[in-house]
């Protein structure tokens, strides 16, 4: 499998710190790969998945996307190709629709047709959330179906890379299962490539992950 997103030699220290996140850190993500990233809190994880969308700027070294550094594209345009999502949704005032059309409102999303409610009636189903109305408002779901929807609008954008940031965190068992099982069919049936951050004892039943573990400002093979 090709190489879609690469570090070479990454450094990146926060102003205020002693001490670097990441040194000369090296890493290979290829296409449908579900690569998980494991390690302690604070030590890196959810940093890294923000320098790949360039929601942080790093220091040394290069972050390269489909081989060429990430700053050649414009923001906008290398976070439709790489989408992260963050451990709490985000959701607007709104139904449950709006929030997931939203993103087509940006100028950088112009060219992709906005999907059905046909189309967005369907993917709830797949979702577990066939009970879910277009127009119930958003914010008043729980935050396991809020997961759900922020999935689901990163989908519709069609992103070749998804960054899910410890994305059952904040989950019951049940909910954390529902997420993991959608997770688990978008890279097997997909070939969705996926970065996640987890510090829990996930193990993919349907998928052979790449495991990285974040120690000491490096990662480790696992």
């Amino acid at each position: 499998m090709a190489a879609i997103l690469e570090t070479e030699a990454l450094g990146f220290s926060y102003a205020y710190a002693s001490r670097p996140v990441f040194n000369e850190l090296d890493l290979v993500v290829r296409e449908g790969e579900f690569v998980l990233v494991t390690g302690v809190s604070g030590s890196g994880k959810s940093t890294l998945l923000r320098l790949f969308c360039r929601l942080e700027a790093y220091n040394s070294g290069r972050i390269l996307f489909k081989g060429k550094a990430i700053e050649t594209y414009c923001p906008s345009e290398l976070r439709r190709f790489i989408i992260y999502v963050p451990q709490i949704p985000s959701m607007i005032e709104g139904s449950v629709e709006e929030n997931l059309v939203f993103p087509f409102s940006f100028r950088a999303n112009s060219d992709l047709e906005k999907p059905s409610e046909k189309q967005l009636s369907e993917m709830l189903e797949a979702f577990y959330l066939s009970d879910v109305s277009l127009r119930y408002q958003a914010k008043k779901l729980s935050v396991g179906q809020q997961q759900r929807l922020a999935l689901m609008r990163a989908l519709l954008l069609e992103p070749e890379i998804l960054l899910l940031d410890e994305p059952t965190s904040a989950l019951d068992a049940e909910s954390s299962a529902m997420v993991f099982s959608i997770i688990e069919e978008l890279n097997a049936s997909r070939a969705k490539t996926v970065v996640m951050v987890t510090h829990g004892t996930f193990v993919p039943a349907r998928v052979k992950p790449v495991v990285y573990s974040v120690e000491n400002m490096k990662l480790r093979s696992l």
